[in-house]
């Protein structure tokens, strides 16, 4: 019988903020080992917390882009639980009343799109670190993480698989980028999911016993660890066995989960009310001016280009796979006709985002600024420049040769479009190259291509492409 794969994401993105949930404490990355946990984040006697306010309006931000219900007013509660890097003993999170409650992620499918609900977003504060690899036979730990403001947005258990798991974490990880919410740094830690996996018989309707997979930092892994928690699951069924709820852990090396600890549930944790907090409540007027100054979101900005620019479902999800890429687009376009936003559009989505993966870079560092790649257009669709021949100006203004016209004029790349000269090309190139010319008139199309890529060879590629095609056909009979 086939089986279905039943996934729900509780995802945890580190906010925006110079300073932690509840102390003044830096939250930058890379810091010597508690070299950044003050008095309140290793919980000295007599400290209090304090809350940020930078934090509360990320959260507000978070819960307006996925048109959630923002609650006016919500409650800080302490998580109770024993670890070595929670200096306190419990963790300040949320809990019956959150700040953020609903709200649904629209995921692109490849059969489709599919609206995700949110069961809610929380406010909390992260635990630090343990530090295995550096010790012999002991563990150190590190606090600089202690208190650093996080939102744990949990979803509905509604993903069904790994592929759809990954797509909806790859949208929600864009989406709070896009917003400024979480600077998606998963290597840092800065977005990291945990995944609840069960399986079910194909047409059941009650949901298995779930296995939480923790702390999965990479979009790979995510996708390999929950299609090995799932064939696990499934084998234990077949065999007549039972699934025990469990905490497990994603080995990357080996590809498979291993147990942790038994599963804790809510009650586990004892939550309370923290009695060093007070509700937190929210007021209309702030509400309002954080919805105000909201950019306009993915799916708004994909259906505006579009709409507007004509673009392919595929080109415009390129150009809006960030807030810069999208910005650098419309920079480059500015006052432009038809033509030369297609070609912009194209070359985005094509040479310049190759040129980005291939360096490992975003579009923010990218050293052609959008009025340069404007230039390079400009030149390439009125006929100065060919294909090829912009490609080679392209690579130049990479290289920080400076502008496409002073490159086309320090270079002598400005394209040949003279009829005659061109012509001039073909007869040589067709006089030196008999035998090809009788395979072309006896139906060997390669024979062509042989003889079109030799004038532009003799021409050093500057001829128009398009002329020495019609030349050479024309003389080819």
């Amino acid at each position: 019988m086939s089986w279905e794969i039943v996934v729900g994401l509780e995802t945890h993105a580190q906010l925006r903020t110079r300073s932690k949930i509840f102390s003044g404490a830096s939250t930058a990355f890379g810091a010597p080992p508690n070299a950044q946990a003050c008095a309140v984040d290793i919980a000295l006697p007599g400290v209090l917390p304090v809350l940020n306010a930078a934090a509360v309006e990320l959260a507000i931000r978070f819960g307006l882009a996925v048109g959630a219900t923002i609650n006016r007013k919500s409650i800080f509660a302490r998580k109770n639980y024993f670890y070595p890097d929670l200096p306190k003993g419990y963790q300040i999170s949320q809990y019956e009343i959150p700040i953020v409650q609903g709200g649904t992620v629209l995921v692109t499918l490849p059969e489709g799109g599919k609206r995700i609900a949110l069961t809610r977003a929380h406010l909390e504060e992260d635990a630090g670190k343990s530090l295995h690899e550096d010790f012999h036979g002991m563990s150190g730990i590190d606090l600089n993480r202690a208190g650093t403001p996080l939102l744990e947005i949990v979803s509905e258990p509604e993903l069904r698989g790994a592929k759809e798991a990954v797509a909806y974490a790859r949208t929600l990880h864009a989406l709070v980028v896009w917003i400024g919410v979480c600077d998606g740094n998963m290597q840092e830690g800065s977005f990291r999911c945990d995944a609840n996996v069960s399986v079910r018989r194909a047409g059941e309707t009650a949901y298995g016993t779930r296995c939480e997979i923790k702390n999965l930092n990479s979009f790979r892994f995510m996708e390999r660890a929950i299609a090995f928690e799932a064939r696990r699951q499934i084998g234990i069924l077949e065999e007549g066995g039972r699934i025990e709820q469990e905490t497990r852990l994603y080995d990357p090396d080996r590809d498979e989960t291993r147990s942790m600890r038994s599963k804790e549930e809510a009650h586990d944790y004892r939550y309370f009310p923290d009695p060093d907090l007070l509700p937190l409540v929210l007021h209309e007027a702030d509400i309002a001016r954080i919805r105000a100054a909201m950019p306009e979101l993915p799916a708004e900005r994909v259906k505006r280009f579009r709409e507007t620019f004509a673009l392919s479902p595929a080109t415009a999800a390129i150009l809006t796979g960030s807030l810069q890429m999208a910005d650098y687009f419309e920079a480059a376009i500015a006052h432009a006709d038809p033509e030369t936003v297609r070609q912009t559009a194209n070359w985005i989505a094509g040479s310049l985002s190759a040129k980005l993966n291939e360096r490992g870079i975003g579009i923010e560092d990218c050293p052609v600024g959008p009025a340069q790649l404007r230039g390079l257009i400009d030149r390439l669709t009125d006929g100065t420049l060919s294909p090829n021949l912009a490609k080679a100006v392209d690579d130049a203004m990479w290289a920080g040769e400076g502008s496409a016209d002073e490159i086309i004029e320090q270079r002598g790349l400005r394209q040949m479009t003279d009829a005659g000269a061109i012509e001039k090309a073909v007869d040589a190139v067709l006089a030196a190259n008999a035998r090809q010319v009788e395979d072309y008139r006896a139906g060997k199309q390669k024979a062509f291509n042989s003889l079109f890529g030799q004038v532009m060879k003799a021409t050093r590629g500057k001829a128009n492409p398009a002329q020495v095609n019609d030349i050479l056909r024309r003389k080819l009979g």
